[in-house]
């Protein structure tokens, strides 16, 4: 069964994690979406996150160890129906 996620928290050096952690993550996970960030140093990151629930929640605990090892603060994770067609790809847009 296919859910999606709207996943935001606050973090410093965005960039970096985006593509080495959250990317590559949704890639291996075959997870479709987006990521943004709001800022170059310190920033609030919002991912939406779509794909098979099993692969999603795998991918949310990938972002909670990372969340102890980066400082990751005000993680919050919420369900939202899909509106979009991201086409089976995720991205960051910067």
């Amino acid at each position: 069964m296919k859910q999606c996620l709207h996943i935001t928290f606050l973090l410093r050096a965005p960039k970096k994690i985006l593509q080495t952690v959250v990317q590559k993550a949704a890639r291996d996970l075959e997870i479709e979406g987006t990521a943004q960030s709001s800022g170059a140093e310190s920033a609030t990151i919002m991912i939406v996150a779509c794909g098979i629930k099993e692969r999603l929640s795998d991918f949310i605990d990938i972002l909670h160890k990372e969340a102890v090892q980066k400082n990751i603060e005000d993680l919050q994770i919420e369900p939202f129906i899909k509106v979009k067609d991201y086409r089976g790809v995720f991205r960051i847009i910067e």
